[in-house]
Parts: C-alpha cells; sequence; structure tokens
C-alpha cells in the first residue's frame, strides 16, 4: 500500500512571518518522532516569504490523523489562531 502524502500550504499574515514561522519549526522534531511519519518536511517560499508548505509523507491515514490530534498540532493551532491568512490542505497518493 502505498504512503499518504499530506501537502499543506500556510499563508502567514504579512506582520507575522516571523512568529508562525517559529510556531510551524516547533512542530517538526516531535512530528518526526510519530509512529507512521517517514517524512515532515517544512518549506518557505523563496519569492513570498509568507508562504510555508509541509510535505509530508506517512504510513497510513489513521496515523496522519492520530498527528492531526497531537498535543504539538493543536498547540499550533492555538498559537497560530489569528496570525494565518489561509491554510490548504491536500491528502495525496504517489502514482509514479
Amino acid at each position: 500500500m502505498a504512503n499518504l502524502t499530506i501537502v499543506a500550504h500556510i499563508t502567514a499574515k504579512a506582520d507575522k512571518v516571523a512568529f508562525v514561522k517559529s510556531e510551524l519549526e516547533k512542530m517538526v522534531a516531535p512530528t518526526r518522532a510519530e509512529k507512521g511519519c517517514v517524512q515532515y518536511d517544512l518549506h518557505q517560499d523563496n519569492d513570498h516569504p509568507t508562504h510555508f508548505m509541509f510535505f509530508e509523507n506517512w504510513e497510513s491515514r489513521e496515523l496522519w490523523q492520530a498527528h492531526s490530534n497531537s498535543q504539538h498540532v493543536q498547540a499550533y493551532r492555538t498559537a497560530s489562531e489569528g496570525a494565518v491568512e489561509s491554510f490548504a490542505l491536500h491528502e495525496m497518493t504517489q502514482i509514479a
């Protein structure tokens, strides 16, 4: 069975970029240690620094959902409330 790939796009409010970046970075280490996490990489757009992207691979959708409900993700959501302009998440499957 193929891994579940998650691509998440986060756009910070212009005056909150450093704060959102810091909060996103806090999730990396604990997430990489989670059961089922194959890859969890955070990127920032070179031309549009308000735009961040997570590229993730998980062993299963169930394990990714457990991550989504984890304490560190909930802490991020609480901390970043009002600092994020937009958020889009895509669940994907590698086909080639």
